[in-house]
């Protein structure tokens, strides 16, 4: 019978790795246009921009009034045209600046798949593979397009993210592999069959990539409220139109007028504009620190996130570690240079390595002399990896590395010690040699522990703060990890996180989601976590009603991303984890986040503000104009007394409240909570103002009278309108204070300077009425 070793050393040489196409090959290829041209944009192009800003249904409106009051004049009445044109340029140069940002940071944050071509692997945008271009693959590798397996050396593929099977599909060469899946083990490489928008998932890459504005609640409610404005303001213009040719029939142009000025008002036009601006600077801001938001709604549905589910690696501690220890274990009857030179063949044995196996190769150069004749790529699922080896002196053996407690049976000795040095935080790894073959489902049964490698973890400087930063925030987070329990509660114990000092081993989870969310609500953090555990976890989060943000690095975190309501991928994660996240944070630190976090709450919290304001404004336009209508009384201003009173009340103070810091969690119901205090607000306004100006019509009689009359009214409606502001504008600090009171003196000098008296057409005839205005309001 021959030796088994003898034969692994007389098998033949492994083939040459196929060298890929040559440079004219390429060269032909792309002038006959077989290149992946997917158009990936990473924003709106700039015409699209210009167009969505100037053709809205409110510039129409506004535009054709604009038009009216050119023809009956005067100029000062069309005041409004120029603040629709300034808001509008506002809007467009936001929103280029904001594109700018974000195709510049798309550009740093493109993936570059690694193509063989003439022999050398080089890195080539996804843009410039061309058909029959042989792609590399390696651990969090996606597939970028359609192929068929060339080299594999225990190549996993996972195709959840386009079959929703979440196990990973082993793969050889002549399979065909699917773009849109990602590599979980293993690597090889595999020949470019279909590109461009051939490829299977080219439709849904370019989806996924394109920087969207939907499914946000602020926008999908403001459209909302647009649609309410537009039906209250279409019966109520008639009406008014009819009501007013009726009353001043003498003076058509005087009823055009008060018409125009009836309807302006109706119009939140500001609305949608501070809302694109609020997004735009927010992302410029983000830009600035090196976050890139995929998706605008992001921003603000991570200010609505109340749980972060953190990954350990790459998040809490940095990508590298130390080896610290190599600790033999007794009864192995291996010597120590012996067990440096297995360990070293182990790290040769993986072309790439992850963070553990490179601190052991960096550790133990000494492998050279052994050969690797199989291996079995380190899986998050089975938490180890292998190698068959042959030593310099023939002698054939199969090895194991990975998590001692996956590896050894429960109450094993050796366990004592690696749950001791867990408590103090590091990170453990059994080498073991195996009795049975590699490729066996049971190669962990009966294998003999040989040492201990004790690894060291870096922490993150900026952890702890950051972790402290969610506490303040009442953000609970979540540590989940595939590495021991033990060792991930001492980490992050170290980094002060409440609830570490009772962390839970996953396997003990219960499968059901309710019992899974108890533990979850009690828990702080968890080890020896799955990548499936992790999606079911996410999941049973969500099921409690809690708005999930995850974050991770590695190909393992892919699926719960994915089913996250935000997920967050560090910019040097796989490939796969930053495909699928929401927000890419480029200079890979986890300080960014609260970054991230304070910008959505401004956004939302502010534009909740400036929503009230406006609304405020449509709800007394409106109920001004039915009360004029019913009473058949000339309407109580002209345009330009409402632009004054609209950019003093809400144009000017809402541009800086829109933009201001504001740390509140958002909060759900955007509609309900603005409708609740602007419906009542702008009923008391209305009312309060259509009094006063009934009362100036008894009071004053012959020539002038109106515009005494409309000039109380004024007076009645911004002192209401400042009182709305104030209250809108808590909590106040100095400059609060200080914008309502500029608004406030603004009105007093156009009172006060008898050119502008003249130019608004406003004087306050009298001491009874204006004091009666006043006690009104």
């Amino acid at each position: 019978m021959s030796d088994p070793a003898q034969t692994a050393t007389d098998e033949s040489v492994p083939p040459a790795p196929h060298p890929g196409l040559t440079a004219p090959e390429v060269a032909e290829r792309v002038a006959r246009g077989e290149v992946n041209d997917v158009p990936v944009r990473s924003s709106r192009s700039t015409t699209e921009i210009v167009r969505a800003n100037v053709f809205t249904r409110f510039n129409a409106i506004i535009g054709v009034l604009f038009l009216i009051i050119l023809v009956v004049g005067p100029l000062q009445d069309g005041l409004f045209g120029f603040v629709i044109v300034a808001n509008t340029a506002i809007g467009i140069v936001q929103e280029l600046r904001a594109k700018k940002t974000l195709d510049s940071l798309a550009v740093i944050g493109e993936a570059k798949p690694t193509v063989r071509r003439d022999g050398t692997p080089v890195a080539v945008p996804t843009a410039g593979i061309v058909l029959g271009d042989l792609i590399e693959l390696g651990p969090g590798d996606k597939c970028v397009v359609d192929g068929e397996v060339l080299e594999a050396d225990g190549l996993e593929i996972d195709e959840s993210l386009l079959t929703g099977e979440a196990d990973p599909v082993l793969k050889r060469p002549g399979d065909k592999v699917m773009s849109g899946s990602f590599v979980v083990a293993g690597g090889g490489a595999f020949t470019a069959t279909k590109v461009g928008r051939e490829a299977y998932a080219a439709q849904l890459a370019e989806e996924a990539s394109r920087f969207t504005l939907v499914h946000s609640e602020l926008r999908t409610g403001i459209s909302q409220i647009l649609k309410y404005v537009t039906w209250m303001m279409v019966p109520t213009a008639i009406g008014l139109i009819i009501s007013q040719l009726v009353v001043e029939r003498d003076d058509w142009r005087e009823a055009v007028r008060r018409m125009v000025a009836g309807i302006v008002p109706m119009v939140p036009e500001g609305l949608v504009l501070l809302t694109s601006v609020a997004f735009a600077i927010g992302v410029i801001r983000l830009g600035r620190k090196q976050c890139l938001v995929q998706e605008l709604p992001a921003i603000e549905g991570l200010a609505r996130v109340d749980t972060v589910c953190l990954d350990k690696t790459g998040t809490l501690t940095e990508g590298g570690m130390d080896v610290t220890e190599l600790r033999l274990l007794p009864d192995t009857g291996a010597d120590e240079t012996y067990v440096r030179q297995v360990l070293g063949a182990l790290g040769d044995s993986d072309p790439r390595p992850n963070a553990s196996l490179q601190a052991i190769i960096d550790a133990y150069p000494d492998g050279s002399g052994w050969r690797c004749t199989e291996s079995l790529p380190f899986s998050s699922a089975r938490k180890y990896s292998g190698a068959a080896l042959n030593s310099p002196d023939a002698e054939s053996s199969n090895w194991l590395l990975g998590a001692p407690d996956v590896l050894l049976p429960a109450g094993d000795g050796a366990l004592a010690a690696v749950e001791e040095l867990n408590a103090q935080g590091m990170r453990v790894l059994l080498l073991a040699r195996a009795e049975r073959e590699l490729d066996d489902p049971r190669v962990t049964e009966a294998v003999r522990p040989t040492a201990l490698v004790v690894l060291e973890q870096r922490l993150r400087s900026d952890a702890a703060d950051t972790l402290r930063y969610f506490a303040e925030q009442n953000v609970s987070a979540k540590v989940i990890s595939g590495d021991n329990a033990v060792s991930v509660g001492a980490v992050a114990a170290k980094l002060g996180l409440p609830g570490a000092d009772a962390p839970v081993d996953a396997r003990r989870l219960p499968a059901e989601r309710d019992g899974m969310a108890d533990v979850l609500d009690r828990g702080a953090v968890f080890g020896r976590v799955t990548p499936q555990q992790k999606r079911d976890m996410v999941a049973a989060l969500q099921s409690r009603g809690h708005t999930v943000a995850m974050t991770g690095d590695g190909v393992n975190d892919v699926l719960a991303l994915k089913d996250a309501d935000i997920g967050v991928s560090m910019g040097s994660g796989s490939e796969a984890t930053r495909a699928v996240a929401q927000i890419v944070l480029l200079n890979n630190s986890f300080a960014t986040l609260p970054s991230v976090v304070a910008e959505g709450r401004r956004v939302i919290g502010n534009i909740t503000r400036v929503a009230t304001l406006f609304l405020t404004k449509t709800v007394y336009s409106v109920l001004l104009a039915i009360l004029v209508v019913c009473t058949r009384v000339p309407y109580p201003f002209l345009p330009r007394h409402l632009t004054l009173l609209s950019t003093l009340t809400i144009g000017v103070p809402a541009f800086f409240l829109a933009l201001a810091p504001n740390k509140e969690r958002a909060k759900p119901h955007f509609v309900r909570r603005v409708m609740r205090y602007s419906m009542p607000a702008g009923v008391i306004a209305g009312l309060a103002t259509f009094a006063a100006y009934l009362l100036a019509r008894h009071h004053y009689a012959g020539p002038g009278a109106l515009d005494a009359e409309t000039s109380a009214a004024t007076l009645t409606l911004f002192l209401i309108s400042m009182w709305v502001l104030a209250i809108i504008a808590r909590p106040y600090t100095w400059w609060r204070v200080v914008l309502v009171g500029a608004m406030g003196l603004g009105f007093l000098v156009v009172l006060g300077t008898p050119w502008l008296q003249r130019f608004f057409a406003l004087k306050l005839v009298g001491t009874t009425m204006p004091w009666a205005a006043v006690g009104i309001a």
